[in-house]
């Protein structure tokens, strides 16, 4: 008990770098178990710092600095169940603070699978970002029960788990309790990865506050989520979350990873197998080509640490749609926000509607599909007629967010097949109609358009995604 109280003690008084620098490092351990209480070898165990893995026995132990680190967490196997709690992740990470309380140990509990399935459902979502209860309303009652329809179908044949990509609220931490009640048993595991707007305002993140600070930027979604940076497996995938933000308070960052995330990276990829595949979820996005001011900073030397690896990325942050097939092996997914634009209408800033990804994973294969909020999955592009465009006022303009260079997009005149429609780069009619200023419009590189001939009646647009599937509209001139 003596041990307990001085660790606890130690822990949260406030973490004095020249009073305790030495004190605030301990050894930490503890075991990973199933349900009988049979210890699991080889799972991988981090503190944000350092890794390790269970023995024969299941036993891990971790030299932790608590200055640095807040949390311990594993990886959970493949053939192992993902915990949770009411659908929320939970059960695969450790506060230092509890470990402090539990006399330095802890034991993860893991259920084994019944059969493992190498297929899963995967549901990225971009930016709820709710700032008042308005937004909350909207979120809880248009998004959430979107999304719970879909679950429930999917679920009967495979595992669904959802990944939130940041921006859960925006800026304000009283919203996350009901946040997250909002996610609770909705049919698939859901975790959470950090926005710029999850962050506490009043302080930086803690790379930034001085070493042994008790107060920090992440506290509050820390205390509510966990870890900003874990993996897990499931199926044939390895799937990584990470904050990719530098957040030096009151709403300023930079779109960043520091030199340490990248070499925790590294080395929580160096237990899996090259070649495998990786889902690597953050928030910013790195290798948009439109748009690129919000692009990371250091995404080179992210692509360095991924190139052994098969991997697609999922990301938020801009409120557009944007696909970038990075590299043969890197594949970019920055995908619409659930708010849209910030929940002033339906759609976002590049006229992609309010919804989230649904992507199917088969082994190492990816099919994905976006979801439209109040709409079936048979609507995947906006079809503007002539004179509804503004600034293409001749033509027939087709916005087609989840567009790529795999994708072919042709247009039929009444009946004759005209070939490939234009594409172009420039503003959502409907977005740019949204805003006092036009100008202010962003820009989008899936936007296509079509020149009709004089008096003719009807014009008809195929869509060919990169799965072969076709997705037609047509339109009365």
């Amino acid at each position: 008990m003596k041990f307990k109280a001085w660790m606890v003690g130690v822990l949260c008084a406030g973490f004095c770098v020249e009073t305790f620098a030495q004190d605030a490092v301990f050894s930490f351990g503890g075991k990973v178990v199933d349900k009988a209480g049979k210890g699991i070898a080889g799972v991988v165990v981090n503190d944000g710092m350092s890794f390790t893995q269970t023995d024969a026995k299941g036993a891990w132990s971790l030299r932790t600095d608590t200055t640095r680190s807040k949390f311990v967490s594993i990886s959970t196997p493949a053939a192992y169940e993902l915990p949770q709690q009411d659908g929320l992740a939970a059960g695969h990470y450790v506060s230092v603070r509890a470990l402090a309380v539990a006399g330095g140990r802890h034991d993860f509990v893991l259920q084994k699978r019944r059969q493992v399935s190498e297929r899963f459902c995967f549901i990225p979502v971009s930016d709820p970002q709710v700032r008042n209860e308005r937004e909350m309303k909207r979120w809880r009652q248009e998004t959430v029960p979107d999304m719970v329809e879909v679950i429930d179908s999917l679920k009967q044949s495979r595992e669904v788990v959802g990944m939130t990509l940041g921006d859960l609220v925006f800026d304000n931490m009283s919203l996350y309790g009901e946040y997250k009640a909002s996610l609770e048993n909705t049919g698939a595991t859901f975790f959470q990865c950090i926005g710029n707007h999850d962050f506490d305002k009043q302080y930086q993140d803690l790379h930034n506050m001085a070493a042994g600070t008790p107060v920090y930027g992440e506290m509050v979604y820390n205390r509510y989520f966990g870890p900003t940076d874990y993996s897990f497996n499931i199926g044939k995938a390895h799937v990584v979350t990470m904050k990719n933000l530098n957040y030096v308070g009151n709403k300023h960052y930079l779109e960043a990873m520091t030199g340490d995330q990248i070499a925790w990276l590294e080395k929580d990829l160096s237990y899996v197998p090259k070649g495998s595949l990786v889902l690597l979820n953050m928030h910013a996005a790195a290798w948009n080509r439109v748009g690129k001011d919000g692009n990371i900073r250091n995404a080179a030397r992210l692509q360095e640490a991924l190139k052994d690896y098969n991997v697609h990325v999922f990301c938020g942050h801009t409120h557009f749609f944007q696909n970038v097939e990075v590299a043969s092996n890197l594949y970019q997914h920055n995908i619409g926000a659930a708010c849209g634009a910030w929940w002033a209408g339906w759609v976002n800033q590049c006229g992609a509607p309010n919804g989230y990804l649904v992507v199917d994973v088969d082994g190492d294969r990816l099919k994905w599909h976006y979801k439209a909020t109040r709409r079936d999955f048979s609507y995947q592009f906006r079809l503007y007629n002539k004179g509804e465009f503004q600034s293409q006022a001749p033509f027939v303009v087709a916005n087609v967010w989840d567009w790529d260079d795999a994708c072919r997009i042709v247009w039929y005149q009444d009946g004759k097949p005209m070939g490939e429609m234009e594409q172009f780069v420039g503003a959502d009619e409907e977005r740019a109609s949204q805003l006092k200023d036009r100008s202010a419009a962003v820009q989008t590189p899936h936007l296509f358009r079509a020149l009709p001939a004089d008096g003719a009646r009807q014009v008809k647009v195929e869509w060919t995604n990169r799965f072969g599937e076709t997705y037609t509209q047509t339109i009365d001139l």
